[in-house]
């Protein structure tokens, strides 16, 4: 998803030096060129990747492993991002660039899966490959595949584990959602009421409000529902940024330790943030695989047309692993040692 400012370590990448700028309004762009892989034909292959914003951790991280694997499979990488979560109108400007600039391939995770798709079917009508990563278009229209998180799943692990940590209490829950119109939003939201075992409109959840997944909004978000509810023992955030402005608002408050509070990412900095007991467990997904996985495919679909098998899910889970110190309730967990170690996954 995700999704707003995340956090991450992010490996150093060597790329090629000859690299011919791509002019994208309203965005920022980087290559990465030829170097290694097959030869010639390979580096002839040029593969657009299209990000949420270029400057959230989460996003800059698919980047890096993007680009790495471009330089790899010999390939030349044109990677662009909408402004900040939830803009389209910046994404649909890079798409166009890229289709003039004659890519191969367009790599997207949409700001707005709704609204991108007219954009991506026109790339399709040019012979483009194309996907989706981290994010599913609506209905999976105008993708050829996508690999992404089975978000629904993250939601529910993270309201599984709220569920054991309240052991028998009552929720009063606060949820801090991302925005409307955003997939990944409402399938973590709705699993985590799965999890939790309590449905939308429950009188146990005292409160909701949009985040961005912005640590500053988070912090303010949970302000607002304090006021509201003093009393409030479980919170629900959509990604560890608003997760920890949770935590400051909370610590700020002094109901830090009165207060279970769980989250969705796996960056190294939320990680260190379980480690450090301010948030009680974290869901992990991995967006090198992600990005690994549509280069190799946009490699493949530009030398023989091939395109990969997509399963009845309409995605190919990359998978999720529940973190915390402290496991609960028979949930499949890792520990904090094991998640610095593995945030985010690896490119290679």
């Amino acid at each position: 998803m995700q999704l707003s400012p995340r956090y991450a370590r992010i490996a150093t990448v060597a790329v090629a030096a000859i690299v011919a700028p791509l002019s994208l309004a309203a965005c920022t762009s980087t290559k990465s060129g030829s170097g290694g892989g097959d030869g010639s034909k390979a580096a002839s292959i040029k593969i657009g990747l299209v990000t949420k914003t270029d400057s959230n951790p989460y996003f800059v991280s698919m980047r890096t492993a993007a680009q790495q694997e471009a330089a790899k499979m010999g390939a030349q990488l044109v990677a662009a991002a909408g402004t900040a979560d939830g803009d389209n109108a910046s994404q649909v400007t890079a798409i166009e660039n890229m289709i003039a600039s004659g890519v191969k391939a367009i790599l997207i995770t949409p700001n707005d899966s709704k609204a991108i798709v007219p954009t991506l079917l026109a790339a399709q009508r040019k012979g483009i490959f194309v996907a989706a990563l981290d994010t599913q278009t609506e209905g999976n229209k105008g993708v050829d595949a996508t690999w992404a998180t089975d978000n629904t799943k993250a939601g529910e692990e993270q309201g599984a584990y709220v569920k054991a940590a309240l052991a028998g209490k009552t929720p009063v829950l606060a949820m801090l959602d991302l925005q409307p119109g955003v997939s990944v939003g409402d399938q973590r939201h709705n699993g985590f009421l799965t999890g939790l075992g309590i449905a939308e409109g429950s009188k146990e959840i005292t409160g909701k409000q949009d985040t961005s997944g912005d640590q500053a909004k988070g912090q303010t978000a949970m302000e607002n529902l304090l006021q509201k509810n003093g009393n409030i023992n479980a919170v629900y955030t959509i990604n560890e940024p608003a997760a920890i402005g949770a935590y400051t608002a909370l610590k700020n408050a002094g109901k830090a330790d009165q207060v279970i509070l769980g989250s969705i990412d796996g960056g190294c900095t939320g990680v260190q943030a379980v480690k450090d007991g301010k948030i009680a467990a974290t869901v992990m997904q991995f967006p090198s695989k992600m990005a690994v996985a549509g280069v190799d495919a946009a490699v493949a679909f530009a030398k023989d047309k091939t395109k990969p098998s997509v399963p009845a899910s309409g995605f190919i889970d990359t998978g999720v692993q529940l973190i915390t110190d402290k496991p609960l309730g028979g949930l499949d967990a890792k520990d904090t040692t094991w998640g610095l170690q593995n945030c985010w996954g690896s490119a290679s």
